[in-house]
């Protein structure tokens, strides 16, 4: 059956995508740094390679036939995900993709200095030929479907979402979000919390991060943690790896990072084992791979439930049994603390759609030709100053330069952020409308029924449903931004 030849061909695409992602995780995390040009050409190769394979002649053949065959419902949705996978590869010429591998290889290792020495200048000139590539591809993707130029890239990274409904939901926030974090703030300022004092070893700081893991169900057998310059989740599904970094006087960074990504972790690890190294048993876009992190960190270890279980192990582990910022209502306090700040990463939630709206907005912008590099330091400074009242002149360190997306080459992927938190909300309630006395559940540690929810209704599905198709057999409709906003008002306005 051509069908079979065409799984069969896309297991052996998935082994030599293992290997890419391993590759790119030891570039990140463990890489000597004399190593970065030989590994960056060999990644390139193996890009091309990878390519090749997925645009190799015959797969027309066996795509026109597969058609043909008689095939079950999820071998259907399968061969669709197959064929949309070819036809994006198809769109790119192999030379695009060596450059565009180069370029985005040698931007980002370069960032990880240049962005510790606030040096615009030279990030700048690295980031010229990485958007001037992403521009091209854009242009090809769009010739090739009836998108815009950025709707071409946002298509990879969350399929049928596109800048008229972004516009609409993004639109829909800003109406509020400026309102609620001025609400926010007044109550916050009417309110008393103890910062932990560290210094929080290092060594300590792993070894709570890796219990909450393990409480969080993470299989060690298949995955582990270790320090990136930028915190993040890669690996494959049976080899999950894990980032994070660590400051020294504040354990709550690395700590809920590392929830974060745990989250992204065990989506990939509960992936369909049936559909493993076919496209259709991938994770269903960046935006619900999104809403996994984000139902970790947000909906579940920053509520006050989890907060019981959260202060006894990191009084016990970070030896601050006696320390009196150790008690429930404190850490929840700081947990949930609205901070206007520069870093997106670490950003609360009520503040945290500013900064993916600012980026969405300047990266559309870009890659449609609208405005040119040197145009983003001052176009940053003004959306920040607008939506958060902060000032980003000269600060390129925590301004435009503070994120790895761009030097990757990742246009289209900064929306993921805000739609992954909608999806989150909306999960999140519908598990509890699911669950009986979830929080109570929550509070005492038990987190089996919760987690075999996610599976039932958003692991175990990979790609096999579309994004609307997902939402609505998990929480009865599509994205309702609805739930999102209810979220924010009950955990930060409630006390007025």
């Amino acid at each position: 059956m051509s069908y079979q030849q065409l799984h069969q061909h896309f297991l052996k695409i998935s082994h030599f995508n293992h290997l890419d992602a391993i590759c790119s995780w030891d570039q990140a995390a463990v890489m000597p740094d004399g190593g970065n040009d030989a590994r960056g050409a060999a990644m390139a190769e193996l890009s091309v390679l990878i390519h090749q394979l997925t645009t190799a002649p015959q797969l027309v053949d066996w795509i026109a036939a597969a058609e043909t065959e008689t095939l079950d419902a999820q071998q259907t949705v399968s061969l669709t995900a197959i064929k949309r996978r070819w036809q994006q590869a198809n769109q790119l010429p192999e030379d695009l993709v060596m450059a565009q591998s180069l370029a985005n290889s040698t931007c980002e290792h370069a960032w990880r200095e240049q962005r510790k020495n606030n040096d615009w200048q030279g990030f700048k000139t690295n980031l010229a030929k990485v958007v001037e590539l992403a521009r091209e591809e854009a242009k090809i993707r769009a010739a090739g479907t009836s998108l815009s130029r950025y709707d071409a890239m946002l298509d990879l990274y969350e399929p049928g979402m596109n800048c008229e409904k972004l516009d609409v939901l993004f639109g829909e926030v800003k109406t509020w979000l400026p309102e609620f974090i001025q609400r926010a703030a007044d109550i916050q300022a009417r309110k008393t919390f103890i910062m932990p004092q560290g210094p929080f070893a290092i060594a300590q700081q792993k070894e709570l991060g890796m219990a909450v893991m393990q409480l969080l169900g993470f299989d060690f057998t298949h995955g582990r943690l270790d320090v990136s310059a930028h915190p993040f989740c890669g690996g494959v599904p049976t080899d999950v790896r894990i980032t994070t970094r660590y400051d020294e006087s504040d354990f709550m960074k690395a700590l809920f990072g590392v929830i974060h990504e745990t989250g992204h972790a065990r989506y990939e690890q509960n992936l369909p084992t049936q559909w493993a190294g076919l496209p259709v048993g991938e994770a269903r876009s960046m935006g619900v791979h999104e809403s996994q992190s984000l139902f970790f960190e947000m909906q579940l270890a920053r509520s006050p439930e989890f907060t019981k279980l959260l202060v006894p192990m990191a009084a016990k582990l970070l030896g601050r049994e006696q320390d009196v910022a150790f008690t429930e209502a404190n850490l929840y306090a700081v947990n949930t603390r609205m901070k206007r700040d520069f870093i997106r990463v670490d950003a609360d939630e009520l503040t945290y759609p500013a900064h993916v709206i600012l980026r969405y907005e300047i990266e559309r912008a870009l890659i449609e030709g609208d405005i040119e590099i040197d145009d983003i330091p001052a176009l940053w400074n003004e959306k920040m100053q607008a939506y958060l009242g902060l000032s980003t002149e000269g600060n390129y360190r925590n301004g435009c330069m503070q994120d790895i997306h761009w030097a990757g080459g990742s246009f289209g992927y900064f929306p993921s952020y805000t739609l992954g938190a909608m999806y989150a909300a909306q999960e999140f309630a519908a598990a509890d409308r699911a669950i009986p006395q979830l929080r109570e559940k929550i509070a005492a540690g038990n987190l089996s029924e919760l987690f075999q929810w996610l599976k039932d209704n958003i692991w175990a599905k990979g790609s096999l449903l579309s994004t609307d198709e997902l939402m609505t057999a998990a929480t009865g409709e599509p994205l309702n931004a609805r739930y999102f906003k209810a979220h924010l008002e009950r955990r930060y306005l409630s006390a007025e």
